[in-house]
Order: C-alpha cells, then sequence, then structure tokens
C-alpha cells in the first residue's frame, strides 16, 4: 500500500492531539497499541529522534502487511500481530517494562476494515459474515449467530449495543435460521432492520447491533479492560496513557479507569488521611477532548470521538 493509499484509505482521527499529548520524550519508548494503517505510527515516527523507539500492535493481518511495507526500513519501529491485551509480555520481551514513555489506544474499527466488503463488517455492502479483526483466529460472527442460544443474542445485542429490542431482534435471528444459515451481512441486516420497529434518524436500523456483535466477537472491551490495567503497570513515572473512544460502553471504561486510579486508594468514610496516603497512581490531564469543527467537517467518523489523556505519577 502506497502512502497515497494509506492516506486516502483511512483518516487517522485526532492525528496530532494524540500524538501531542502522547510524547514528552522524544527519545523515549511508545506504543501504537492500534496501528490500524499507521496513521498516528506515521506521525510519531517523524516526532521521535533517532534514539526513539515504537512498538505496534494489531489483530489486523492486512494492518500488519501495510506496517511491514510503509515502515519495515526503520529500525526504530517494531510490529506485531495481536491483541493490545498482550501489552505486558510485548513490553517485557522488549525490555521495557515500567519503563514505557506513552501508550495510545484509538479504539474500535478501521475505516478499511468498514468499507471492504469481504471483512464482513458493515451492514451497508454484501459480504461474508465475518466481523473478525483476525480472520484467522477466533469464532466468526456467522459461525456465533448460527450456534448461539436466542438469550445470549438478545443479551449481547443488548449489552453491547443498547438496542431496547434485542430480543424482538433474537428472535427473528433464531427464527430466520431454522430455514435458512445466515451467511452474509447483507442478510442479518435485513433480518434486524424488519425486526426494529422504531428507525432512527440518519442511523441504519442494524446499526446497534452490528456494533454488538463485533464487539463480542473481538472481545473488544474485555481487552480495552485488561489493557488498562496493563498499561498502569508499564508505564514510567511520567508516562503518558492516551485513548481515543467511538462510543458510550468504551468511554466510559476509560473514563472510570482512569477516575479510579487518580483517586486512589479507598478508605471508609471519615477516616482522616492524606491525598498522598491513597496511593493515586495517575493524574488525569485536562478534559476529554472532542475532534474539533474543522476535522468534524472533513470526518464524519471523528464526531463520536473522545480522547482523555491521564499521566502516571506512582
Amino acid at each position: 500500500m502506497t502512502e497515497q493509499t494509506l492516506e486516502n484509505s483511512h483518516e487517522t482521527v485526532m492525528l496530532a492531539p494524540a500524538v501531542e499529548a502522547l510524547i514528552g520524550d522524544k527519545s523515549g519508548f511508545y506504543v501504537d497499541g492500534t496501528f490500524g494503517r499507521g496513521g498516528h505510527s506515521k506521525l510519531i515516527l517523524s516526532t521521535l529522534d533517532v534514539n526513539g523507539q515504537l512498538l505496534g500492535i494489531d489483530k489486523d493481518p492486512e494492518a500488519i502487511a501495510t506496517a511491514q511495507q510503509e515502515f519495515g526500513t526503520d529500525s526504530r519501529f517494531k510490529i506485531v500481530q495481536g491483541s493490545f491485551a498482550m501489552l505486558a509480555e510485548l513490553v517485557e520481551a522488549a525490555g521495557k517494562a515500567g519503563k514505557v514513555d506513552g501508550i495510545l489506544l484509538d479504539l474500535g474499527v478501521s475505516s478499511p476494515q468498514l468499507n471492504e466488503a469481504h471483512r464482513g463488517f458493515s451492514f451497508m455492502q454484501d459480504g461474508p459474515l465475518d466481523m473478525r479483526m483476525n480472520p484467522d483466529e477466533g469464532q466468526s460472527a456467522a459461525q456465533w449467530v448460527a450456534e448461539a442460544e436466542e438469550q445470549e443474542i438478545a443479551d449481547v445485542i443488548y449489552r453491547y449495543g443498547e438496542e431496547r429490542f434485542s430480543r424482538r431482534m433474537a428472535r427473528a435471528i433464531v427464527e430466520y435460521r431454522k430455514e435458512t444459515p445466515i451467511t452474509t451481512t447483507l442478510q442479518l441486516a435485513e433480518i434486524v432492520k424488519q425486526a426494529n420497529p422504531a428507525w432512527e434518524k440518519h442511523k441504519h436500523p442494524a446499526t446497534r447491533a452490528f456494533q454488538a456483535i463485533r464487539i463480542h466477537i473481538n472481545r473488544e472491551l474485555e481487552d480495552l479492560q485488561n489493557v488498562l490495567t496493563q498499561a498502569l503497570e508499564v508505564l514510567g513515572v511520567g508516562g503518558r496513557l492516551v485513548v481515543i473512544s467511538f462510543h458510550s460502553l468504551e468511554d466510559r471504561i476509560v473514563k472510570q479507569f482512569i477516575a479510579k486510579e487518580a483517586r486512589g486508594d479507598d478508605f471508609p468514610p471519615g477516616v482522616p488521611v492524606q491525598f498522598a496516603d491513597l496511593n493515586p497512581r495517575l493524574k488525569k490531564i485536562g478534559k476529554a477532548v472532542k475532534a474539533d469543527t474543522a476535522e468534524v467537517a472533513g470526518n464524519q467518523r471523528s464526531r463520536s470521538a473522545i480522547m482523555r489523556i491521564a499521566e502516571k505519577i506512582a
């Protein structure tokens, strides 16, 4: 993939603000836990000096191929295929446990994954119902939809999609699969659409269900909770954690994690303690950041983005 193709296929959200918040030491060691198509990594590498290092992580084999082609000759850069839930293991292998200067997480699905029908993420294009960020690992969405109990399907769509008609949708899926296997994205989108009695303006009626199934298939929220805990251990004092979220479930996890670690230990009400005695480990940096008007005008995907920044203090 050429540089021009990389830029055209995926417009990186909050590019400059995220990298500016991330980098304090230009000779430091940084982690891009969601390489995607390399937008953030490219700017990070251009900001680091000759002694800086960047570890990229991504589940998607197509992202790995892009990384190797775009940055494979840069000795400061290394890419690993896998989940960012492997963070502690990978940082330890690099000899940087407790010495990481910054970790960037740009959550959710990338534009190329959504735009390429064969990946099975989109309800707007017909393709195999896959949804795996790594199509060589784990259960596909088609396999899960074929095997899951009706109650489990309803629970997933409600919990991860916050879809109030989850039970109707689950029932429709189970009834349909009795007669015909559900193997394509448009099949599932049509089933869910017909089961949704109240379409939201400017939102496809299958949006929440597809989001929910994708999150479940890829264990996105479990991996996020794991990586946040690990980030606290691998960061050095003064190291930054920068997280860009695209929906409320992700952002809630990030917000609560930062608040908890900035507050420190819990003591019974009324117990007289100094703030330092609470052992806070993070400091929240500023307020939640949203994309500015110009970015939203040029990239609609940035509308829902929320960036939170924290710094390790102990």
